[in-house]
C-alpha cells in the first residue's frame, strides 16, 4: 500500500503552527486536536519543523514552565524526515522505526500535503493482517 491510499482513508487534515507562536499555544493545539505532533509552517504549505510532546517534556527538563512563552521555532525539530504520496507503507514504517520518530509529513511536489503517525502505520498493518487471515482461512476452509 501507498501513502496516497492511506490519506484517503484518512484524511489530510493537518494542524500547523507558525515558528513564532508561543509553546504554551501549541501544547493547546495538541491538546484540542488530540494530536502528538505540529508542523510547524509561516504558510501551511512548506515544513519549518516539527514539534512533538517529546520535545515539549524534554524542554520543560531544560526550562522549566518558562518554556510556555518561549518560541515554537526555540524547540522545533528541524531536521524534518518526510515522505512522499508514493512512498510505500512498509518503507514508510521502516524510516520511523530506524528514525525513532512517531509523525512524518508528507510532501506532494514539495508542499505539505498530510501527515501520517505511527499508529496509522500500525493500524493499517493490523488491517492488512486481517485481510490476509480471513483470506486464508477462506482457502483452507474451501480444500476441505
Amino acid at each position: 500500500m501507498k501513502v496516497k491510499a492511506m490519506l484517503s482513508a484518512k484524511g489530510s487534515k493537518i494542524i500547523t503552527a507558525r515558528p513564532d507562536a508561543t509553546v504554551a499555544a501549541a501544547i493547546n493545539l495538541l491538546k484540542q486536536e488530540k494530536i502528538g505532533a505540529v508542523v510547524v509552517s509561516d504558510d501551511g504549505n512548506r515544513i519549518q519543523g516539527i514539534l512533538s510532546e517529546r520535545d515539549v517534556v524534554r524542554a520543560l527538563v531544560d526550562h522549566g514552565g518558562d518554556l510556555l512563552n518561549m518560541p515554537v521555532s526555540d524547540l522545533m525539530t528541524r531536521a524534518v524526515k518526510t515522505c512522499s504520496l508514493d512512498a510505500n507503507i512498509q518503507d514508510v514504517m521502516s524510516e520511523m522505526t530506524h528514525s525513532r520518530i512517531r509523525h512524518l509529513p508528507v510532501l506532494d511536489d514539495g508542499k505539505l500535503c498530510g501527515i501520517i503517525s505511527i499508529g496509522d502505520v500500525v493500524k493499517n498493518r493490523l488491517e492488512e493482517l486481517e485481510t490476509e487471515t480471513t483470506v486464508l482461512r477462506e482457502y483452507i476452509g474451501g480444500r476441505t
